[in-house]
Parts: C-alpha cells; sequence; structure tokens
C-alpha cells in the first residue's frame, strides 16, 4: 500500500535529548528496504504560491498566504505492507522528533470519503 507522507515543522519539537538517526541514514536504510519510494525536501514556504478560483477568476497569492508557525518541509513516498510498518518508518524519520509527520494513505478509488 502506497503512503503519502507530509514532512511538516512544528512548533513544540521533542526535548527528550533522543537525536535519534540522521536524515542521510533514513533515506538510505528505506531505499534500501524498497520502502522509500520518492521524496524530496521543499523550498521554504516564502516561495509558495497559493491558487484559487473564485467566481470563475484564478487568484495567484505569492508567498506565504496564512500567518501559520508551522508549514511543509517535505514529502516522502512509501510502499509499506500496511499502517504499522508505515508508522514504524514514520517514527525513525528525524522530523518525527523535530517538526511532525503526515501520513495518508493513496487514494485505491472504492473508499467513499
Amino acid at each position: 500500500m502506497k503512503y503519502f507522507m507530509f514532512v511538516a515543522t512544528d512548533t513544540q519539537p521533542d526535548r527528550s535529548g533522543d537525536e535519534g538517526i540522521p536524515i542521510e541514514q533514513w533515506v538510505a536504510e528505506n531505499d534500501e528496504r524498497g520502502t522509500r519510494v520518492d521524496g524530496e525536501r521543499l523550498q521554504p514556504v516564502r516561495d509558495a504560491t497559493l491558487v484559487r478560483v473564485r467566481d470563475g477568476e484564478t487568484l495567484v497569492t505569492d508567498g506565504p498566504f496564512t500567518e501559520s508557525k508551522e508549514w511543509i518541509a517535505g514529502y516522502d513516498i512509501l510502499e509499506c505492507d500496511d499502517l504499522d510498518q508505515a508508522i514504524e518508518i514514520a517514527a525513525r524519520h528525524p522530523m518525527a522528533r523535530g517538526g511532525r509527520i503526515e501520513l495518508r494513505p493513496f487514494w485505491n478509488g472504492s473508499d467513499d470519503e
């Protein structure tokens, strides 16, 4: 099953002192296991562009469009046996301590919203 893993910042990071593993190690381990299909760090939120259509008009807003202190910093696409495996992989990601991770299964076409 494929999972989209949002890697986001968080205003309340873990303060336990356990730094976990470096991101390079996390990437290498999951690439080797075949559980990481793709992933990339994103440009800073100041480079974001918001696109909306309202009353037939395309509205474009450059830069941060909210006053949020949290933002998506990157993503990974995981191929896992199940949610438990996806959680195990996400928990080892360095941003699980310094930020937060959101896992979302890919749409399979048969689920209701």
